[in-house]
């Protein structure tokens, strides 16, 4: 028998992720992460429409600095979601399979879900909130 030092499988610190591959995963936990985000909206709405009391409460922990760093991080993990389900949609159309378009689109999605955000960071009044002021 003789000793080769070589994996019989590939092992995880020898295979490499494709860039695709990763981008696939992220728009998998981007869509929970969503989902999740959504449960705060809920609770927004309800307490909005439970007066002002309850508003102003949930309005309180909403405003606080770890939920703005989350709701800041949902914006982006929003923003990418869209653009790459939309790069979903086009690949059911049939178009952009071959490797290099595949990679030129998943460049794309990351570049347009950086600007929207940038954008809407910029634009709105979102950067005042997150940076806490009135």
């Amino acid at each position: 028998m003789t000793s080769n030092a070589r994996p019989l499988s590939p092992h995880l610190q020898v295979y490499r992720l494709a860039f695709t591959t990763v981008l696939s995963g992220l728009h998998r936990i981007t869509g929970l992460l969503l989902t999740a985000a959504s449960v705060v909206l809920v609770v927004w709405l309800v307490a909005a429409a439970c007066g002002a009391n309850t508003y102003a409460a949930v309005g309180g922990v909403l405003a606080s600095w770890p939920v703005r760093i989350m709701l800041a991080g949902t914006l982006g993990v929003f923003w990418y979601h869209l653009f790459n389900g939309v790069r979903h949609l086009v690949w059911d159309a049939g178009f952009g399979f071959d490797r290099r378009a595949a990679r030129r689109s998943g460049a794309l999605v990351v570049l347009f879900a950086a600007l929207a955000f940038g954008a809407t960071v910029a634009l709105t009044p979102a950067w005042r909130w997150l940076l806490g002021e009135p």
